[in-house]
């Protein structure tokens, strides 16, 4: 799991060309630019912050996974892609929405859909990734029956999103407007 393959950057890689052109999109479209911005800063620190710490506290439920520096290195690098995708979620939202401050505004509707397409997303991403050998699991992660993946990963995109929107949130309305 210490070694990145290729096939462990493509995903990524076009999550971050994605999350790009949506980003430049949405600053068109709205007006509250500089709330929009902060937000979006805010939502990465605190996405990466968050993903982190899970991401080392899962170590010990993937193979070949020791408290050192090539292996804090790649949760790095993973938090960085869980970014990614968290940005993504909140983009795409946004443009379902038209609404860039649409993590102001939860629904029990959004927040369950929110969590419905984090699990999915997971699942499938998980799902790659074994396919290719870019980790594997230890014996102690807990499996699901949907597509025989870890529950740890899927946890971590059903609830880290909702949890650094609304950080994010609350931060973004405590600065003002």
């Amino acid at each position: 799991m210490e070694d990145l393959k290729a096939t462990t950057l493509i995903i990524p890689g076009i999550a971050l060309v994605t999350v790009i052109i949506l980003y430049v999109q949405l600053l068109r479209y709205f007006n509250n630019r500089n709330v929009f911005k902060r937000l979006s800063y805010l939502i990465i620190a605190s996405s990466f912050l968050f993903n982190f710490a899970w991401e080392m506290l899962q170590m010990p439920l993937y193979q070949g996974m020791k408290l050192n520096m090539p292996t804090t290195m790649f949760c790095g690098v993973a938090s960085i892609a869980d970014v990614l995708m968290v940005l993504l979620l909140y983009y795409a939202f946004a443009v379902i929405y038209k609404d860039p401050f649409w993590v102001q505004h939860f629904t029990p509707t959004r927040i369950l859909l929110l969590m419905v397409v984090g699990t999915i997303g997971a699942i499938l991403a998980e799902m790659l990734h074994l396919s290719t050998g870019s980790w594997k699991y230890s014996e102690s992660m807990p499996i699901i029956p949907i597509g025989k993946v870890g529950l740890s990963p899927v946890l971590q995109f059903m609830i880290l999103p909702l949890l650094s929107y609304c950080i994010s949130s609350f931060f973004t309305k405590l600065i003002g407007h």
